[in-house]
């Protein structure tokens, strides 16, 4: 935990601020041995896009280790670490082999699993190759994405489906989703996620502040409940819209997953669960830096469509010069400004509305103390070919408006709760 900074109470202050707290570590360090660090390594993270691989090494950054990701001309991925442990050459100006990577310095091979395979300069009885390793870790692909699990190799846990990847009908499991989005944010990992569970930036940064950049109707301050599922913690965001009640549910899986739900809703029409549009993994490239990856689902209209909505939203990305950024701000400039890019939770005043945050931060911190005393943190340990219910979701029924604000207000909530209880209970089928 930080230190709370001085408590400003009367106008120019400033000068009581000029020591400032340090962040979080225990949440926001992602390196190897660090407390938040062990906990992300517990679980499976997609470090690649599928098509990115082609016939050059990648050198890539993930939670603050170097290596470098390739697929050998057998068709193999292969992940490991970037310098080659005969003089530390980077492999990333290594050439693909049938089996692995050789490194250019001294033709040293190494295999997708780390084994050394050749080290031609050796004498020809050198058992030197057959006395070393080098360091990789387990891949698998699923759906357009490289997943990558860097944790203790007796602790790999099975690789988790979730329902939103792939749907449930007649003909067995049937994909539904593409990869793509793939972006970076020059900030930590748990600001993003802590945006996932703030449904009222909504109203303000992507209607009242910004102009509406999903429908007119998200304008509407939501009432706001905040539960945990089987599987994490949704938000429930419920909001009125003529005699319906619009209930909206996000999706947190740990540790690093969030699921959103349509940006074209409107409330109007009648309709039972919708599935999100959208899942995706923050996954941290050091303490200062999160690369998005995304997979976006699809109707089974837009599936088959060669003109799919688009992956990314106005605003996801700082791709407009700063003054644009500035009269008309989105989610990159946001959270990418919080406190020089890592939250000093020391300077926050939290209120009402972030009970997401303060609960998102609790289901860290548990799922940290779970690893470090030997426990298995919520949601690493998926029953292996078992598909994960998930429950972000837009609905809306008719409820007519109570007899005055404040019983309304009461309504919208009750309606919410039992519309998100009623999904946990009996998750319906995509």
């Amino acid at each position: 935990m930080t230190q709370r900074a001085a408590f400003l109470g009367q106008p120019y202050g400033a000068y009581l601020h000029r020591d400032i707290p340090q962040e979080d570590g225990e949440l926001t360090h992602v390196g190897p041995g660090t407390p938040c660090g062990e906990y992300l390594r517990r679980f499976w993270h997609p470090v690649a896009a599928s098509d990115e691989l082609k016939d050059v090494p990648i050198p890539i950054r993930i939670m603050g280790e170097d290596l470098v990701i390739f697929r050998d001309l057998s068709g193999r991925v292969g992940l490991m670490e970037r310098h080659c442990p005969h003089r530390g050459t980077s492999l990333e100006f290594g050439s693909l082999s049938e089996q692995g990577i050789r490194c250019c310095y001294h033709g040293w091979l190494f295999d997708a699993d780390g084994t050394i395979l050749e080290t031609p300069g050796e004498p020809a009885g050198s058992t030197l190759k057959d006395r070393l390793c080098h360091g990789a870790y387990p891949t698998r692909e699923h759906c357009g994405l490289v997943f990558a699990y860097m944790g203790p190799k007796e602790l790999q846990p099975p690789f988790p489906v979730f329902d939103t990847i792939v749907g449930e009908g007649e003909e067995g499991h049937r994909p539904s989703s593409a990869a793509g989005g793939k972006h970076y944010m020059p900030c930590n990992w748990l600001q993003i996620k802590e945006n996932s569970m703030d449904p009222v930036h909504t109203a303000f940064l992507h209607t009242i502040v910004s102009g509406a950049q999903f429908t007119e109707e998200f304008g509407v301050i939501p009432e706001l409940d905040f539960i945990e599922t089987p599987i994490g913690m949704v938000y429930i965001a419920t909001r009125r819209v003529g005699d319906n009640v619009w209930v909206r549910m996000n999706d947190i899986i740990p540790p690093n997953i969030h699921q959103v739900a349509s940006s074209s809703e409107d409330g109007r029409q009648e309709h039972g669960f919708d599935r999100p549009w959208l899942t995706q993994w923050s996954v941290p490239v050091d303490d200062n830096e999160t690369m998005n990856i995304r997979l976006r689902h699809y109707s089974e209209e837009e599936y088959r469509s060669s003109n799919r909505p688009p992956v990314l939203t106005f605003g996801q990305v700082g791709d407009r010069d700063h003054e644009a950024r500035q009269r008309v701000p989105g989610d990159y400039d946001a959270m990418s400004t919080i406190h020089w890019g890592m939250s000093r939770h020391g300077l926050e005043h939290l209120g009402y509305t972030d009970r997401g945050v303060i609960m998102l931060r609790n289901l860290v911190r548990r799922g940290i103390e779970d690893v470090q005393v030997g426990r298995s943190p919520l949601g690493a340990h998926q029953p292996a070919g078992q598909v994960v219910r998930t429950y972000a979701n837009d609905t809306v029924v008719r409820v007519p408006a109570a007899s005055s604000p404040e019983e309304d207000a009461k309504l919208l909530r009750e309606t919410g709760l039992r519309v998100a209880q009623g999904y946990i209970e009996n998750p319906p089928r995509f």
